[in-house]
């Protein structure tokens, strides 16, 4: 692994600290370098599944995906401050993505987006997981 990742300067005003592949993603998580947060809708992490120990705060609730109004907030509290390391992940790395740089708005300096999330991106087939994402990469996951 690359300590490059983390080694980034301070972020602009609406930027992120960035994305990482699935593979990074879990090893920086696994070494206790940081937090893995999901940030899909407790029904996603329910029916699909998620990954073992990661922490749960929404970006959006509901099927109709309502955005989450205290998300920074909510996640802040969870992580443990401002200067935590949090690693992003939804379904594509779409959802993580805005959330990332929401959290960035909001003053946390070390939150990085997972690349090709969850599930991966949806294919010509209208599939997922057939090409990219966290299960398709073949790194842990439970379905409870």
């Amino acid at each position: 692994m690359s300590e490059a990742v983390l080694d980034l300067p301070p972020q602009l005003a609406d930027a992120h600290a960035g994305g990482v592949p699935p593979a990074v993603a879990w090893e920086l998580f696994t070494s206790g370098q940081a937090l893995l947060v999901d940030v899909r809708t407790a029904e996603e992490r329910k029916f699909v599944g998620h990954v073992p120990d990661s922490l749960h705060v929404p970006w959006a609730t509901g099927t109709a995906l309502t955005r989450n109004p205290r998300f920074a907030r909510e996640l802040e509290a969870k992580i443990g401050g401002k200067e935590a390391v949090a690693l992003l992940l939804c379904r594509s790395g779409k959802r993580s993505l805005l959330a990332a740089e929401a959290a960035a708005k909001a003053g946390l300096v070390n939150v990085f987006n997972v690349l090709e999330g969850f599930e991966g991106e949806i294919d010509a087939q209208q599939q997922r997981g057939k090409d990219d994402g966290w299960r398709f990469r073949g790194l842990p996951w439970v379905q409870d």
